[in-house]
Order: C-alpha cells, then structure tokens, then sequence
C-alpha cells in the first residue's frame, strides 16, 4: 500500500519495502543468502558491509535490474519480485549520476516525466519546484559539465524525485567523490530525506556514512545480513565479533567466562556487563574512546602493562598499551588537555562494564 505523507506542507508519496528470504547466487557462489528486511514508511536505512556482502546486489534485487532466485519484495502489501524496473516506479541513483551529458539540468530532471507523457506545464511545474528543493533553481540551464561533483549528484537526486517514486535507492553515490565533499553531501542527503519524506534505501561501505545519515543500519556480510540496529546499537552493542570489528575500532580481549566473572588473558577480574549464561570462553569488546589508562587500577580491576606507543592525530592521541602476556590494546584521548603518560610508562587498562559487550561467537 502506498501511503501519503505531508512534508512542508506538500503530499508526498511514501511506502515500505519488504524482503523475504532473498537469494541470489552467481554460478556456484551465493551473492545474497537468505536475506529478510523490512523497512518502514520514510525511514532511512543503510545496507553497510565491504565488497562482496551482498548489499548492491540486495539493491538490484530492489529495483528490478537483478532477479532473484527465491524469495520475494514487496511494495507496501504488492509483491513486485518479478516486474521490470520501469513498472516498479521507484527512484534509483548510482555512484557515475548517469547524467545526459547532450542535456541542461533542467531536461535531465524533466527526463523521466517527458517519458511519463506528462502535460508540459506539468513537468515545468514539478522540475522547478524540485530544483529549488535541492538548491540548483539557479542553474537549470547549465550542462553537466559545468557542474562540480556535488551539484551533479544535486541533479541524480532529483531527477530520481522529481517522478514522485515511494521509495528511492541510493547505491554509493558518494563514493567517486572527495573526503570533504562527501562529508558535506551525506549531511546535504540527510537534510532531503527529513525534508521530502520519502523512505530511502543507501547501500554503502563507509561505516562514518552509515551511522551519520541513517535510522537504521543493516551490516551484511558474506550475502547475509548480520544486524539491523539504530547505529548508536551498531556501535555500542554490536551483534558479532565482524560487526564489532568492522563498525568502527575496536579492542578485542580474549576472556573466560566462570561463574559470572569475566577473566582476562592473566585471569585477572575485568569489569563487564552482568553474564549469567554457561561458563565458557568468550571475547569482550571494549571501543578506544572507552578504554582508560591510568597508573594504578580502579576498583573494577584491570590489566597490567605499561604505554607502547603514541600517535597524534589531531583531536586526539591514540595511547598504545602492550599487557604483561603480550595483549595489544588501544586507548583514545581527547586533546582537551595535556595528558601525562609516556612511552614505557606502566598502567592498568581499565573501562567503565556497561561500555563493554561481551560476545560468544
């Protein structure tokens, strides 16, 4: 079911999107495995993993451009598995704009609807309003060319609205551009989402991206999904030991778990959240921003070694902490003040035990 939604005023068209058990395979290798998601009305939510997890194909598999071998997609309550993509209506914007180069940004954006055989007064309508939407108004007459990176994504994006589609998919469109660019661009998309309402599906590799721009993260891996979490949970309680490892830095402690205590690698008492489950080896997981190094232990207890190296990196200073069993682990100092440890000095790491996660698999 398609839904109205108003946004500033405007009724805009929105629906959810809903995966059952897709698959996909490329000869012998399984492409998408088994996957199932559903998204909501208007939310934004990333598919985030490396190369090879499954996410643009997940994201064709959406649009129509790949078939799947089983499983379905809904559109609301339709099933669209098997319509071609111009009978799916949905808005989709790849990493290369696919621009007309032969067209000004105005024909670009009017493309979609002179196909649709829409009134001319129509489309002059809808391809200004949605210039002026995405800040472009002023240059409708220019050619792609004489655009920069940022503005010609401007344009992808909306051309990929300016149809009305319930649903848009972004794959990677922000991946040929530069660090600082991409940076203004992901708050420039977020901004559009909240203004336009419409449910948008971002398939990315960049983790910072993901967890900027999204209501929810899906990390995929080897064609499944992993977790679908707010990307605070990403971050704070990741599911696994690849989503611990791949959303962010990590430090990962080998541990046993014995009677509700968690011993570290000396078998010394580490602080953790409360474990009630059957004794046995687990790792915990502690981010760098929370691991403190300081020159005698806490309360909480700890693990001896001493301060291996130190790296400056503007806002803050990595601390490289090295334990007496050879444990390598990383701490995270803001440069708000000057801090007083050295190389060689000795320490306890330590951590708050709701900032750790411990994980079985």
């Amino acid at each position: 079911m398609l839904m109205k939604a108003t946004v500033n005023g405007t009724d805009v068209t929105t629906a959810g999107i809903t995966l059952h058990n897709l698959q996909k395979r490329y000869g012998s290798a399984m492409a998408v495995d088994d996957v199932s998601l559903s998204v909501s009305p208007g939310e934004f939510i990333s598919l985030l993993g490396p190369s090879g997890s499954g996410k643009t194909t997940t994201l064709m598999m959406i649009a129509g451009f790949e078939m799947p071998d089983s499983g379905r997609v809904l559109l609301g309550e339709k099933d669209i598995t098997r319509l071609p993509p111009h009978r799916r209506e949905l808005g989709v914007i790849f990493q290369n704009y696919a621009l007309f180069p032969h067209m000004t940004v105005a024909e670009n954006v009017a493309y979609p609807l002179r196909m649709r055989r829409m009134a001319k007064a129509e489309i002059e309508t809808r391809v200004h309003r949605i210039l002026d939407q995405v800040h472009l108004g002023a240059l409708a007459s220019r050619y792609p060319h004489q655009m920069s990176g940022g503005q010609q994504q401007r344009v992808a994006i909306a051309r990929a609205l300016v149809f009305d589609p319930p649903v848009l998919l972004l794959d990677e469109p922000l991946g040929a551009l530069d660090k600082k660019l991409r940076e203004h661009l992901r708050n420039e998309i977020k901004t559009l989402h909240k203004e336009v309402g419409k449910t948008m599906i971002y398939v990315t590799h960049d983790q910072d991206e993901a967890l900027a721009m999204s209501d929810r993260v899906a990390v995929m891996h080897e064609g499944r999904i992993r977790q679908v979490s707010a990307p605070k949970d990403i971050y704070r309680r990741p599911a696994d030991l690849f989503v611990a490892g791949f959303v962010g830095e990590v430090n990962l402690i080998p541990v046993k778990l014995k009677s509700g205590i968690v011993h570290g690698p000396a078998g010394e008492s580490l602080p953790s959240p409360p474990w009630q489950d059957a004794d046995r080896d687990a790792t915990l997981c502690v981010r760098p921003e929370h691991l403190r190094l300081e020159a005698s232990a806490g309360s909480s207890g700890g693990i001896q070694g001493r301060i291996s190296g130190m790296t400056f990196v503007g806002d803050a200073t990595i601390l490289e902490f090295r334990s007496e069993t050879g444990l390598q682990l990383l701490s995270k100092v803001l440069n708000v003040s000057d801090h007083s440890m050295e190389v060689g000095d000795p320490c306890v790491a330590s951590w708050v035990a709701n900032d750790a996660t411990i994980l079985t698999d």
